[in-house]
């Protein structure tokens, strides 16, 4: 483990140390600024971020890009800290387990990827419980104790048992549902779809095998159907606020080396994709499965629903 790695933890830990007392409080509900990426901050997310710009300047040489703060050096950077601080803001002002601390470690470049990634921590609020990853390494992951956690994913390749978990942040419901309907409605009673407000909770789940998938598709719709950009900007509050590499750059790698398949939601690569910034050119949309064969299946059934959206938009506008 490198240097830079063992500082991921540190962070990690460090953010989770100070939030703990404030999980679940009135107080980390309020909302207090709006992060460049166009989400609101939260009271409990401004705690994260200062202990994470603390840590880091103490430590020197450095530099991270986190939602709030943005880029921010410190010396001559050995290494980037790609991180959310709070992923999961909402469940984490609910004193919701869905909440994670989330730290990618990339060269200390603005122009690195998501191939770049190095080295990956999520780390749970609530529980304690910590994933991690180096590229080639392999995935572990601990409870708060330091006791193994067993990781493992499932071998369902069938859609009606699908148990998976998509988000709705920002992204309109209307829209969404009719690109899910397939999978939402096919799993209702053999699986179960479930929103828990985190993707690198959600995609974690993937590793110990309680989750099959996530599915993220909102980035692809406004892509791929602009006319649908309003209502973006609607519940965004003025931006397109879907997805971003802090939100999945630690996740994808845990999920990649335990043996699972990420990919953008249209079934391209994701490491050509640009991981430091949150502008709109760093939106993303990301579809993660357990295997490659459900993810084919998952695929399949999106670009089902992306041509069912088309056609739905093409009778609203009378094309």
């Amino acid at each position: 483990m490198t240097e830079p790695d063992r500082l991921a933890l540190e962070v990690a830990a460090r953010i989770r140390d100070a939030v703990i007392p404030r999980l679940g409080t009135a107080h980390a509900r309020e909302r207090v600024a709006r992060a460049p990426g166009g989400d609101a901050t939260l009271a409990i997310d401004e705690v994260a971020e200062r202990v994470l710009e603390d840590v880091l300047a103490a430590e020197g040489d450095i530099g991270f890009y986190s939602e709030d703060r943005g880029l921010v050096t410190y010396g001559r950077p050995r290494a980037l800290l790609v991180v959310d601080p709070i992923d999961g803001t909402r469940p984490a002002a609910a004193g919701l387990e869905s909440a994670c601390v989330s730290v990618a470690v990339v060269p200390p470049s603005e122009d690195a990827r998501l191939g770049d990634v190095s080295f990956g921590v999520v780390h749970e609020l609530k529980s304690g419980q910590r994933f991690w990853a180096s590229r080639g390494g392999g995935p572990r992951a601990e409870g708060a104790s330091g006791e193994p956690v067993e990781l493992r994913r499932s071998a369902n390749t069938d859609l009606t048992a699908l148990f998976w978990t998509a988000g709705l942040r920002g992204r309109p419901l209307l829209p969404t549902s009719v690109v899910l309907e397939e999978l939402v409605d096919g799993s209702s009673m053999g699986g179960g779809y479930f929103d828990l407000g985190s993707a690198a909770f959600n995609m974690t789940r993937i590793v110990t095998g309680q989750l099959d998938a996530y599915v993220d598709v909102g980035r692809r719709i406004v892509d791929e159907c602009p006319e649908t950009e309003p209502a973006f900007l609607a519940v965004g509050e003025g931006s397109v606020c879907t997805n971003f590499p802090y939100d999945v750059a630690a996740a994808t790698l845990i999920v990649q080396e335990a043996g699972g398949l990420v990919t953008h939601a249209d079934g391209r690569s994701l490491d050509g994709h640009p991981v430091v910034g949150s502008s709109r050119a760093h939106g993303l949309a990301v579809l993660a499965a357990a295997g490659a064969e459900l993810h084919g299946a998952l695929l399949a059934a999106v670009n089902r629903g992306m041509h069912r959206l088309r056609d739905r938009l093409g009778q609203v506008t009378g094309a």
